[in-house]
């Protein structure tokens, strides 16, 4: 990712969906600007989601997405269809591409079932209107266009971004917890694990964020926290750590400083948050033989000391003394079935959308299994979730209760 490249969790994603042959890859390429997807007569040409990363203002930063064909046949259009179904669960806004000669089909009116079964906001484009000899009166989430003589698109562009603001709108991280001039100290460990050359995406957030609040950031290792806290001329405001130093973190800063780690302050940003804090009591209530999914959002090569495969189910095993059965997930392979697990414990999901996010937490709240995040579940681990959610008073008081 280069420096100035918005990541996807923070792009508001746009998918098209219809049956084969609406017109939806001819569509996105004119929305794109672009060849961004295979056209072709023949039915089912996309067999797989085309993304495609851009500005579209007003929104600012998006994620195009064109799906296979919702009424793709046989075993592996099943599959195309499930493919289908799995971006839903990431979309912020739905585009629905049917044919304006053909109308509106038993395909379709699935789809607009399935928008409003997950509360997708929805636009419904009629393509190829250059077929029609008279075009209707549209309602306001419906558009007439033709993708192949470009018109209505610019119109179509200006209804896709009134439909995505609200999923575009800014949410603060750490800014609202501060005032400006405000001392925030980040914890940052250098290790084996750490990407070499540059910072993580969380971190880099908190950053950016401090700075738009008029705080200043001060980045120093677990190991050189002790030595540097003293010199600094006045107490921070914060004190935001990694989640894995949060043991020595704790110890070394005094309990007049607020503490918390940026996986806390993700968990938040996602919408996580509270339900996390709610789920990690079940820890309390393993037994040996029970399954805990550890879910990162991610895809990395794993280091021998890896924080979700390696030190987690360490800590879990050192606090509950109790034989678990530990299994794995990441990047989009979350399992939608989550019954077999007493637990599940989410990384702070900072390259997923919030839609992506709560998606995974309803799927955990309908299945009544506990979901709680690594921030949340390591502090819990070390003693100290109470002093780690002080910043948010309303959860210190739940805590208390």
């Amino acid at each position: 990712m280069g420096l100035n490249d918005t990541p996807s969790g923070e792009r508001v994603h746009i998918g098209f969906f219809g049956k084969r042959n609406a017109g939806k890859s001819s569509l996105v390429n004119a929305v794109t600007g672009q060849d961004m997807a295979v056209v072709s007569e023949t039915k089912g040409t996309t067999t797989d989601p085309v993304r495609k990363a851009m500005e579209l203002l007003p929104i600012g930063p998006v994620m195009i997405i064109d799906t296979p064909g919702y009424d793709d046949e046989g075993a592996l259009g099943e599959k195309r269809v499930q493919k289908t179904k799995q971006i839903l669960n990431r979309t912020d806004v739905a585009v629905l591409v049917v044919d304006a000669v053909e109308g509106r089909t038993d395909c379709d009116r699935e789809l607009i079932s399935l928008f409003e079964e997950k509360e997708i906001p929805y636009l419904v484009v009629y393509n190829k209107e250059d077929l029609l000899e008279n075009v209707p009166a549209a309602k306001d989430n419906e558009i007439y266009v033709s993708a192949l003589k470009e018109e209505g698109i610019y119109q179509l562009k200006e209804k896709i971004a009134q439909f995505g603001k609200d999923a575009g709108a800014e949410r603060p991280l750490v800014s609202d917890l501060i005032h400006a001039g405000d001392l925030v100290v980040l914890v940052i460990p250098i290790d084996s694990a750490a990407p070499k050359g540059r910072l993580i995406l969380p971190q880099q957030q908190v950053i950016r964020d401090i700075l738009e609040a008029g705080g200043a950031a001060v980045c120093v290792k677990e190991t050189e926290l002790p030595e540097i806290l003293p010199k600094l001329s006045e107490k921070p405001a914060m004190v935001i750590t990694d989640s894995q130093a949060f043991g020595k973190v704790s110890a070394d800063v005094p309990e007049d400083i607020l503490l918390t780690s940026f996986s806390i302050l993700m968990a938040r940003y996602k919408g996580l948050l509270d339900t996390a804090v709610e789920g990690v009591a079940a820890i309390d209530r393993l037994k040996d033989g029970d399954k805990i999914l550890i879910a990162e959002g991610c895809t990395h090569h794993r280091q021998c000391d890896d924080i979700g495969t390696v030190k987690i189910p360490r800590w879990l095993k050192q606090y509950t003394g109790k034989n678990l059965e530990i299994e794995t997930s990441s990047g989009l392979g979350f399992p939608e079935d989550l019954s077999p697990y007493s637990l599940v414990i989410h990384c702070g999901g900072c390259m997923l959308n919030e839609r992506e996010v709560r998606y995974r937490m309803k799927c955990a709240g309908d299945q009544q299994v506990p979901i709680t995040n690594y921030g949340i579940a390591i502090a819990y681990l070390h003693g100290i979730l109470k002093r780690s959610v002080e910043v948010f008073p309303y959860l210190a008081r739940l805590l208390e209760k």
